[in-house]
């Protein structure tokens, strides 16, 4: 009898367990309302608004403060909504995995510009302020400071603009995290071959008639010359080539790739392109006091390695270490299979609970 109560009681809390997995499994959407945003153009916004979604329940500690909160960001022309879909369930949030819900709080803002936050689409077009990527990060640190009462977070990481962003937590805020993780990016100031394309895709919207300074009623023909030029920086050549191994197939492959980059608003594209304009963590790397591992791939179109950049800059961080997989055949967008990166955000959390 005994044995059949315990059995019972154990059953009870194992389904009492499923069933709070599977809740923290379900995105919680909310929106962060900043009055009187100011810009480091000068510009300033009356309301901005910041859409987030979070993962998992906050855990306090002994004084009362959250303290398993991860901190997620996107890359250029995304949102939050990328690192909800099925591959990041499957292997990244389910129990025993390393962002099990059921032990970390998941933050996941689309930043200003993108998503469902603020941006020249929902009516100011070109009117709208001229972010950077220092008001980005100001918007995502008072969202998690103001708004969800976050005091200090135990992981920030992001995927290629994302990845920037977080060189730039870690110098800003150098005590509000234990480690970072960027992702698919470089801690000096976009030039060379990666300032030249972003200028050519922003350039073919802008100098569009159609576009119209911002007012344009078609779509320009410069927003799809401006996304098959993402379309292919993002992609790895290995898989171009297996997707168009002929020149018919190469010229549909680009035309699908295109349509779906061109889906956009003109304005919030042509905004998100020229947001980077003036990122350079490069003079502030000492700054950095949490533990940092920095991952890119040997394939990486928009970040090449024999620049060399990551292995001569990542010994001014004291806790850093630069990590290069060897290619993957997705190029850039390899950044997003958080296959290629859930080792080492092992190594930074510690193993999964089991």
């Amino acid at each position: 009898m005994r044995t059949r109560i315990v059995l019972s009681v154990w059953l009870l809390f194992a389904v009492c367990a499923v069933a709070q997995t599977s809740s923290d499994l379900q995105p919680k959407q909310g929106d962060f309302m900043v009055k009187d945003f100011h810009f480091h153009s000068g510009e300033s916004l009356p309301e901005l608004r910041l859409h987030y979604a979070t993962l998992g329940t906050p855990a306090r500690d002994a004084n009362g403060k959250i303290a398993n909160a991860i901190l997620i960001l996107h890359g250029t022309s995304g949102s939050g909504k990328i690192y909800l879909g099925e591959s990041y369930m499957k292997t990244m949030y389910g129990p025993g995995q390393p962002l099990d819900v059921s032990r970390w709080y998941i933050i996941l803002p689309d930043s200003i510009g993108h998503g469902q936050s603020s941006k020249p689409s929902d009516g100011l077009h070109a009117q709208f302020p001229h972010y950077d990527y220092d008001d980005m990060v100001e918007a995502q640190y008072r969202l998690v400071k103001e708004s969800l009462g976050v005091d200090h977070l135990r992981l920030v990481t992001g995927v290629s603009m994302g990845g920037m962003h977080t060189w730039m937590w870690g110098e800003q805020h150098p005590d509000f995290m234990d480690a970072l993780m960027p992702i698919v990016c470089q801690p000096v100031e976009i030039a060379g071959r990666n300032r030249m394309w972003r200028r050519t895709a922003a350039e073919a919207i802008r100098s569009d008639p159609a576009w119209n300074n911002g007012e344009y009623r078609k779509r320009p023909d410069g927003l799809v010359t401006a996304a098959r030029i993402f379309a292919i920086v993002v992609s790895g050549d290995v898989d171009l080539q297996r997707r168009g191994p002929t020149r018919e197939q190469a010229d549909r492959l680009l035309d699908q790739m295109a349509e779906r980059f061109a889906q956009t608003d003109a304005n919030d594209l042509l905004y998100q392109l020229e947001s980077s304009r003036n990122y350079n963590p490069q003079p502030y790397l000492e700054r950095i006091e949490a533990h940092l591992i920095a991952i890119n791939t040997a394939d990486d179109f928009i970040n090449p390695i024999d620049l060399g950049i990551m292995e001569h800059e990542i010994k001014r961080v004291k806790h850093g270490r630069y990590v290069q997989h060897e290619p993957t055949g997705l190029g850039h967008a390899s950044g997003y299979d958080p296959n290629l990166w859930k080792g080492n955000l092992i190594e930074l959390l510690g193993p999964a609970k089991q």
